[in-house]
């Protein structure tokens, strides 16, 4: 199952070193994503960042930087809907509903599908899929590989995550517990 770490919003003191000890300790991907960042903080995360980490490095917002960095990966939202001309890369997109999968499915590598479980880093932010309606959508075959659980996933969670189908698990408050 992929494994992947999401970002807090903020930047922080060490945080190009905490991504790269998630990258080089099993971490498969880690997803930059910090709404309403200036290009220039986005810059200095990323040039402190090894080379040889950056193309399992997916960016939410900045994207015209995969090319100066050498970035592997895009993640399409509200703010940034578009693939920049030339990427070739992987390519990524939230969804909120089992409609958008099916919508996203084969346009992207991969879709989040959020929220699972009630959120550990967002207050109030529950689960929006009862577990009858994931044991449908696998049932179905709705939740496939290229389906990625997010929202209050911790790595024991992994075997749940299984039998529905997903192919894999993505982690903002449980990916930095031991980097506070």
């Amino acid at each position: 199952m992929t494994s992947i770490a999401i970002t807090r919003p903020d930047f922080w003191e060490g945080e190009a070193e905490a991504i790269g000890r998630l990258l080089r300790g099993g971490m498969d991907r880690v997803h930059i994503r910090k709404p309403g960042c200036r290009e220039e903080d986005m810059r200095r995360l990323l040039s402190d960042i090894g080379p040889g980490l950056r193309e399992r490095i997916s960016l939410h917002d900045c994207h015209p930087l995969w090319r100066d960095y050498g970035i592997g990966g895009l993640h399409l939202n509200q703010r940034n809907p578009a693939v920049p001309e030339g990427f070739t890369g992987l390519l990524s997109r939230s969804c909120h509903s089992l409609d958008e999968l099916a919508e996203w499915r084969g346009r992207v590598d991969y879709m989040m599908l959020s929220p699972i479980y009630d959120s550990i880093s967002k207050a109030g932010y529950r689960a929006a899929f009862p577990r009858e309606v994931l044991d449908r959508a696998a049932r179905l075959g709705i939740i496939r590989e290229d389906t990625v659980a997010l929202g209050g996933v911790t790595p024991d969670k992994e075997a749940e995550l299984r039998r529905w189908g997903f192919g894999g698990m993505a982690m903002l408050g449980a990916a930095w517990v031991n980097e506070e």
